[in-house]
C-alpha cells in the first residue's frame, strides 16, 4: 500500500492540486497562517515535520561519511547549486518576468533537492545511496547557500534580507533535521519502525503545502498561469537534462547520470514556497501583490517536476 502511494506521488500532486484549485478552503488552512501550534504557523511546523522525517533517517555515522565525499556526490552537488540557480536568474531575466514571479523562480532555484527524489531514484534505476546522500548534502549546504544564493540573484530585484532567511533555514532544516538524528541514535528500533511510514507523511505535506499555496494564490495563478507554466517548466527541464548530460560528460556511470538528472531537477518546492509565504519574506516587497505572486512558482514547480521526474523514471525503469 505504501508502496503504491509513493510511486504515484506525480499523480497524487496532480490531484491533490487540482482539488486545490476548485475546493480551496479544503487545503489553504495550511498555508494561511490562521492556524498556530505553539506560536508557530501550522505552514513552518509542516516544513519541520517534513525535515524531521529526513532525519530520523539518518545516523551521525552518516554525517562521518561524508567526509570520504565520492566524485558522484561531489559533482551533483556542486551541479545543483550552480545550474538551477543561474537557470532561475536567466529564465526570469530572458522572460521579463515580474518582480514576484521572478524572485520566487529563484528562490526555489536555490533551494535543495527534495525527499521525493529518492522516491523516483529508486523508481529510475538509479543510485538510490547516491541520490540520499545528495539530498542530505545540499540540504546541509543550503542552509547558508539557500540564503546566499538567493541573495545575490535575487538581489537584482527586491533587496533580500539574508539572515532572515538565514534564521528561516536553521530553524525549519538544521534543527528538525539534527533532532532528527540525534532521536534515531537514541531510539533506533523506534526510528526504525517510524520510518516506515516516513515518506507516506512526507508526500502528504507537500501535497498540503503545494495546494495551499495554490488555492490561496488562485486569482494569481490564473492571471500569469501561461508564463508560470512555461518559466517553471523550463526550469526544471533544464535541471533534468544538464544534471543528466554533465554527469555523463564527466565520465559517470549510467546509474550515476540518472540519479544526479534528478536530483538536479526536483527541488525542495515545499521549503521553497513556505519560505516566500513567510511574512518577513513577504516584507521586503513594496507591493503587497509581487509578495503575493513569490510563493506560486514554487507551488507550480512541485507539480513539473513530479511529473517529468516520473516520466524519466518510467521510461528509464524500462530500458533497464
Amino acid at each position: 500500500m505504501l508502496r503504491t502511494i509513493t510511486s504515484n506521488f506525480a499523480i497524487l500532486t496532480v490531484i491533490g492540486v487540482a482539488l486545490a484549485w476548485f475546493f480551496p478552503p479544503a487545503f489553504t488552512w495550511m498555508t494561511d497562517g490562521s492556524i498556530r501550534l505553539a506560536g508557530q504557523p501550522l505552514l513552518s511546523i509542516a516544513l519541520g515535520l517534513i525535515m524531521l522525517a529526513m532525519g530520523l533517517t539518518l545516523t551521525f555515522e552518516d554525517y562521518r561519511k561524508l567526509t570520504a565525499l565520492p566524485k558522484a556526490l561531489v559533482i551533483g552537488v556542486c551541479v545543483q547549486f550552480i545550474v538551477m540557480p543561474l537557470a532561475g536568474f536567466a529564465i526570469g531575466w530572458a522572460m521579463a518576468l515580474e518582480q514576484g514571479l521572478a524572485v520566487g523562480l529563484i528562490l526555489v532555484a536555490c533551494c535543495p533537492g527534495g525527499t521525493a527524489s529518492n522516491i523516483v531514484a529508486y523508481l529510475a534505476r538509479g543510485n538510490v545511496a547516491l541520490s540520499v546522500a545528495m539530498t542530505m548534502v545540499s540540504t546541509l549546504a543550503a542552509i547558508a547557500l539557500t540564503p546566499l544564493l538567493t541573495g545575490e540573484l535575487a538581489g537584482a530585484y527586491v533587496e533580500i534580507d539574508r539572515w532572515n532567511l538565514l534564521r528561516n533555514m536553521v530553524a525549519i532544516v538544521l534543527v528538525p533535521v539534527v533532532l532528527g538524528t540525534l532521536l534515531n541514535q537514541l531510539f533506533p528500533r523506534a526510528a526504525a519502525k517510524i520510518s516506515t511510514f516516513l515518506p507516506l507523511v512526507a508526500i502528504i505535506l507537500v501535497i498540503l503545502i503545494v495546494g495551499g499555496i495554490v488555492g490561496g494564490a488562485k486569482a494569481q495563478i490564473a492571471e500569469h498561469a501561461g508564463v508560470l507554466l512555461h518559466a517553471t517548466f523550463l526550469l526544471h527541464a533544464i535541471g533534468f537534462g544538464l544534471g543528466f548530460g554533465l554527469a555523463r560528460m564527466l565520465g559517470l556511470g549510467v546509474q550515476e547520470q540518472r540519479t544526479i538528472s534528478i536530483e538536479v531537477g526536483m527541488q525542495n518546492s515545499g521549503l521553497g514556497s513556505g519560505l516566500a509565504k513567510t511574512p518577513a519574506f513577504a516584507a521586503q516587497f513594496a507591493d503587497i501583490q509581487q509578495a503575493a505572486l513569490a510563493p506560486v512558482p514554487a507551488a507550480i514547480s512541485a507539480v513539473w517536476h513530479v511529473l517529468i521526474g516520473s516520466i524519466l523514471a518510467s521510461w528509464w525503469r524500462r530500458t533497464g
